[in-house]
């Protein structure tokens, strides 16, 4: 399995073992779930990228949103209550 080597100033290994102690992990178990949560998070925030640029790059959608009133904003309906 490949391995990447990571170096890390004493002061935050001292505190990457504290975290790792009070989860009842082991060091390499917290740098790896630490790693894995990036990764997905990443790819969650990627897909969600492509779903908004899909969503509203389509005309039809964008008309229906816009039909729907969704373009006026929070401020629109503060104005109105403001009245």
């Amino acid at each position: 399995m490949p391995a990447l080597n990571v170096e890390f100033s004493e002061e935050e290994l001292d505190e990457l073992r504290e975290l790792a102690r009070e989860q009842g992990v082991t060091l390499k178990a917290l740098v790896r779930a630490s790693t894995a949560d990036q990764i997905a998070r990443h790819r969650a925030l990627k897909e969600g990228a492509e779903v908004f640029a899909r969503v509203f790059h389509d005309p039809a959608l964008a008309e229906a949103i816009a039909a729907a009133g969704q373009d006026d904003g929070p401020a629109a309906g503060a104005a109105e209550r403001a009245a």
